[in-house]
């Protein structure tokens, strides 16, 4: 390959020299009255400084042309990457809302049991809430995001219907900022931190609690907090199913940028937050 490139260069120098000497010739031979120099001896006269800036002319071309196409080759090859990339992430995220969505509507599935010998009337108003839970998941288990408004709607009923099991034990209390109907977050987000909430909180204590949930913009970021009453246990909340899960989509789907912390505070409660890039 590098010899027929130098044979090429030298061959284009070749056919430059030619033409550039006949081009001069013509033009000195046409413009200059007192120019009487035959074409051979003006040739002899030129030709290799010409043919050594054909052939460094010529080089330098074959070069640019080169590196022009192996630039060319990168960005393909980069943009197949990133590609790949791309397709590894949503296969990652679509494995996890699968092995998280079962999860859930079992935790559901067992409130809704509870309820059924107990008081057959709020059972039933709690499987029409979890039917409702189970359409808005199935419509959305494809779509990596999904609409502030519709996240904290299936938290709505996800409490609701948990309210119905443990009556006056659970009570709770939404605040969100404005945030433009744009807004998104990872589907399932605040409620696996309602759940967790409920699960290592309000089921554990004998008088149950208050949930306190905010939604509040801070410079530039969406921080998504969680209070419920009750201890960290730092082996089973942080290492448990839905906190897992919640923590590799996170990475997954903001590269880092996003981050899920759990704090214990005074007076026996315990504070989840999320914190995410504002798109």
């Amino acid at each position: 390959m590098p010899a027929k490139l130098i044979l090429a260069v030298f061959v284009m120098g070749l056919v430059y020299m030619f033409l550039v000497i006949i081009k001069l010739y013509v033009l000195r031979n046409y413009f200059s009255y007192s120019f009487n120099e035959t074409f051979l001896g003006f040739f002899a006269q030129n030709y290799l400084i010409v043919l050594a800036s054909g052939i460094r002319l010529m080089a330098i071309w074959v070069l640019a042309f080169h590196l022009y196409h192996y630039a060319v080759m990168e960005i393909d090859t980069a943009k197949k990457y990133a590609r790949l990339e791309v397709v590894a992430r949503e296969a990652q995220l679509q494995q996890l809302a699968a092995q998280l969505n079962p999860h859930f509507f079992f935790n559901s599935l067992n409130s809704v049991k509870a309820l059924i010998s107990t008081n057959p009337v709020k059972a039933r108003r709690a499987i029409d809430l979890l039917s409702d839970l189970l359409r808005n998941s199935l419509y959305r288990q494809n779509t990596d995001l999904i609409s502030l408004h519709d996240e904290m709607s299936l938290v709505n009923d996800y409490l609701e219907l948990e309210k119905i099991r443990f009556e006056e034990r659970l009570q709770f209390t939404i605040t969100i900022d404005e945030f433009p109907d744009t807004c998104s977050i990872l589907p399932l987000s605040v409620q696996t931190l309602a759940e967790n909430a409920i699960k290592h909180g309000i089921a554990l204590q004998k008088d149950g609690g208050r949930i306190i949930i905010a939604i509040k913009r801070q410079e530039g970021c969406i921080r998504i907090s969680v209070q419920s009453p009750g201890r960290l246990n730092s082996t089973v909340e942080t290492n448990g199913l839905g906190l897992k899960n919640l923590k590799e989509r996170l990475q997954l789907q903001y590269s880092n940028k996003a981050s899920l912390n759990l704090t214990e505070l005074p007076g026996d409660s315990v504070l989840s937050t999320i914190t995410i890039p504002l798109s």
